[in-house]
């Protein structure tokens, strides 16, 4: 397989530097929330950055849920207290709600892909311990035929972009979903449960590389946790050390 030295890849990156203005000369990058023009592809325009809600600390220091008022940095809330989840941590960049539903529906279904570049640094700036930490990224898998009809998994492209930004390696196909489940929306906390028990694997092949190591495990939204933990708890029984949760958005339910 031929490379580019690094001379050679000068040219190629002002060649495709080149490349890049034109086409925005023809198609001027618009946010895709709004279509106002904006100065890169991917990026939103300034109102509706504004509306998009950051989770910031107050949170679980477990699950990351937030707390309506100041608590300690180590704080663990009700929920993981009584019942542990199998994962570590998890973090969300964003709360779950009509701005950030709206991006994420245009990303899921309506090839808004170069949002994963956007998304990733905003899940960069949430999480950087746990991804220091990482030894992989795992995406949440989609089933076969779920993802015939997408075309695309959404986690696997936020964890590509994670990789680019962070030289971390993805193991793309190491959990497989072998059950086709029930949609989660409007289950309770115990049916989601039910509902995803028994609906991941470990490939064999990457089960060896996964023994000892700290996996990240990334996903576009957490609303239960039953998925993440389901996952987690696949992971840690194939020998990983540690599982660590990172999404884009989540639920957050007012207390």
């Amino acid at each position: 397989m031929t490379t580019l030295s690094p001379a050679a890849s000068v040219p190629f990156r002002r060649i495709k530097a080149v490349a890049g203005r034109i086409l925005d000369a023809i198609l001027p990058p618009r946010c895709p929330a709004t279509g106002a023009l904006v100065g890169v592809q991917g990026t939103l325009s300034p109102d509706y950055w504004s509306q998009l809600h950051f989770i910031q600390r107050p949170y679980c220091d477990c699950c990351g849920k937030p707390f309506p008022v100041a608590t300690p940095d180590t704080m663990l809330c009700g929920e993981c207290l009584i019942d542990p989840p199998f994962y570590t941590t998890a973090r969300a960049a964003l709360a779950y709600d009509d701005a950030s539903a709206n991006l994420l529906l245009k990303f899921k279904y309506g090839d808004k892909t170069l949002l994963a570049r956007s998304f990733a640094d905003w899940m960069i700036q949430t999480d950087a311990d746990s991804l220091k930490s990482a030894d992989y990224f795992v995406p949440v898998p989609l089933h076969r035929w779920r993802l015939f009809k997408r075309r695309y998994n959404q986690s696997a492209l936020l964890s590509y972009a994670l990789s680019i930004r962070t030289g971390r390696i993805v193991l793309p196909h190491a959990l497989r979903r072998v059950k086709s489940t029930e949609s989660q929306g409007h289950k309770s906390k115990a049916e989601r449960q039910t509902n995803i028990r028994g609906a991941f694997d470990i490939l064999p092949a990457d089960q060896r590389k996964l023994r000892g190591k700290n996996i990240v495990l990334i996903d576009d939204v957490l609303t239960s946790g039953a998925t993440a933990n389901e996952c987690a708890k696949v992971l840690l029984a194939s020998g990983a050390k540690r599982v660590d949760i990172l999404v884009l958005a989540r639920v957050v339910r007012k207390v």
